[in-house]
């Protein structure tokens, strides 16, 4: 199968699974908003398009995360299959901070709505920041977030620089921040495109970060950013010297 034809495929499962697995969010949230129907319906909606896709997935780290503890976990951006692969390997209940132009999506938008996620306006720096408050209003009460600190998914090989927002959030919500490095998703699908070449994701998990520890955000993103670094391999599963389209 060509990639444009493994792309198209991908595309029919991504919508099809994406409406069923919304449409259980939404109805479980009206029964209960906390159900842990909702995680186990998201899950799903990722495993499940890891395995029509041919994604194997590895990931380390696990070890490093206390059962029941609200995290805000801070990963590399560099494809819509690290959202897949996050939803599919990361336990507990965890919402998103997303960008709004996501909650505009039939059904997936409504799902998130209903799952108590938090868009945010890049557009509009008050709406933003009203965003950030309930971001840390969420963590703060038990529940784990997800951010992209990079802020959009990006075309490079290297980190973009983050953005502080996110890190001010997390300082005032006193939840440790968990980086985490995901690679190989660049090689599978870059944005703008329907080309999709199957390939493994690598998921690693560093320990948790205390953001009480630091004085100065910028700090607190610079152990953030070194962490994420640490384990990001932009070459993986092809090696150094041997980039991929």
């Amino acid at each position: 199968m060509n990639l444009v034809a493994w792309g198209l495929w991908f595309q029919f499962w991504l919508v099809l699974l994406t409406l069923w697995a919304g449409l259980l969010v939404i109805g479980w949230s009206y029964i209960d908003r906390d159900s842990p129907m909702i995680h186990r319906s998201t899950r799903w909606w990722g495993q499940n398009l890891l395995r029509v896709a041919h994604i194997p997935i590895q990931v380390e780290g696990l070890e490093h995360l206390v059962p029941g503890q609200a995290y805000v976990f801070a990963a590399n951006h560099r494809s819509n299959f690290d959202i897949f692969a996050l939803v599919a390997v990361l336990p507990g209940r965890f919402l998103w901070v997303a960008k709004k132009s996501l909650f505009q999506i039939p059904i997936l938008g409504q799902a998130l709505s209903r799952m108590g996620s938090i868009p945010v306006d890049r557009d509009n720096l008050r709406s933003a920041v009203q965003s950030l408050d309930r971001a840390t209003a969420t963590v703060k009460r038990g529940v784990s977030l997800i951010i992209f600190p990079e802020g959009t998914r990006a075309t490079t090989r290297e980190l973009l620089p983050f953005k502080k927002g996110v890190f001010i959030m997390a300082i005032k919500a006193g939840q440790p921040i968990v980086p985490v490095s995901i690679s190989g998703t660049r090689f599978i699908q870059p944005p703008g495109t329907i080309r999709m070449k199957p390939g493994p994701i690598k998921v690693v998990i560093s320990p948790p970060i205390a953001p009480q520890t630091f004085r100065r955000k910028e700090d607190l993103m610079a152990a953030v950013r070194q962490a994420i670094e640490a384990h990001y391999d932009p070459d993986f599963p092809h090696g150094p010297g041997n980039p991929q389209p």
